[in-house]
């Protein structure tokens, strides 16, 4: 059987090395080395990393749709499967028409709920308690093809999105396989998705990670993890950027402006959210490290009474 695979970033690293080990891939398609760091070295993607590994070939098309001499390489490679995860490129018909039983996607959401591109961290940003994986027929829409299997991760209270992706990611790998597996035996029937519009995950940028305190402690609480590892939760402290890493829901409410330090102590910083009042427990300042405020406030002051966020 001949796949040919798509992705980029480290999410679909299992995935590919679960199809490399369990049907083989004959080609991989991510995108182009980027400059990275000071230096603005080219740095490659991490699937490119793992072709190079198993001596599969790479292509890195700008832009596949428009790219006629690759598109030719493509069609001539008569894959049984295209498998995308997290590429970063949109397919077109033509594209989607090339391998004999369809491109076959992962998403790191229970479809049709978080379609878009940030799914894991949208799921945390609005308290779910569950999310999972979807493998899905592509079609030309913004992931709304036929679904086929779906696996389901409980959300726990503490953890992050960079927690939940990690687990996510191993997830997914497994469900592909299955998937393809369940296609060729013929025992996956897709299940069209539902028109009702649901949660869209938006792109993250920096100018989301700006914390409301005009809101619940559990909400900020959510904002805080939603945004862990990137691009991070942060408010103003007397003029300076801190960003927050983690942070405990309290069963406590006063009658202060939201975002007012009621205390610091070594168990952290105690805030007013609009309700309930939230613990930051782990912070960073600008040319500093992520620390607990345990050790922070050991060589620094924390003020009681300053108003965050001004």
């Amino acid at each position: 059987m001949d796949i040919v695979f798509m992705g980029t970033p480290d999410f679909a690293v299992p995935s590919l090395k679960g199809l490399i080990n369990e049907f083989g891939v004959k080609a991989v398609f991510t995108q182009p080395d980027k400059p990275k760091g000071r230096g603005k070295k080219l740095s490659i993607s991490p699937i490119k990393e793992v072709a190079i590994e198993n001596n599969i070939p790479v292509f890195q098309p700008d832009k596949l749709k428009s790219d006629v001499e690759m598109l030719k390489k493509l069609k001539d490679m008569k894959p049984d499967f295209i498998i995308v995860v997290a590429y970063g490129q949109i397919l077109t018909r033509e594209v989607l028409d090339i391998p004999k039983y369809g491109c076959i996607n992962l998403h790191a959401s229970i479809l049709p709920k978080y379609r878009g591109a940030a799914p894991i961290n949208w799921a945390i940003l609005n308290g779910e308690k569950e999310s999972g994986n979807t493998t899905m027929f592509m079609d030309i829409g913004l992931d709304t093809g036929d679904m086929l299997l779906k696996s389901h991760v409980d959300i726990t209270e503490d953890m992050t999105a960079g927690q939940l992706h990690d687990i996510l990611m191993e997830d997914g790998s497994e469900l592909l396989i299955r998937t393809i597996k369940g296609l060729l035996d013929g025992t996956i029937a897709r299940e069209k998705q539902s028109e009702t519009p649901t949660e869209y995950a938006k792109m993250l940028n920096k100018d989301i990670a700006k914390i409301n305190w005009n809101d619940s402690s559990i909400n900020v609480k959510n904002h805080v993890r939603g945004l862990n590892p990137w691009p991070i939760a942060y408010t103003q402290y007397n003029g300076q950027s801190m960003k927050i890493y983690e942070a405990k829901v309290l069963h406590d409410n006063s009658s202060k402006e939201p975002g007012y330090i009621l205390d610091v102590t070594k168990e952290g910083i105690k805030v007013a959210c609009e309700k309930g009042c939230l613990l930051l427990q782990i912070i960073q300042f600008p040319g500093g490290k992520p620390m607990y405020v345990s050790e922070y406030i050991k060589g620094h002051d924390l003020e009681k009474g300053i108003i965050l966020g001004k």
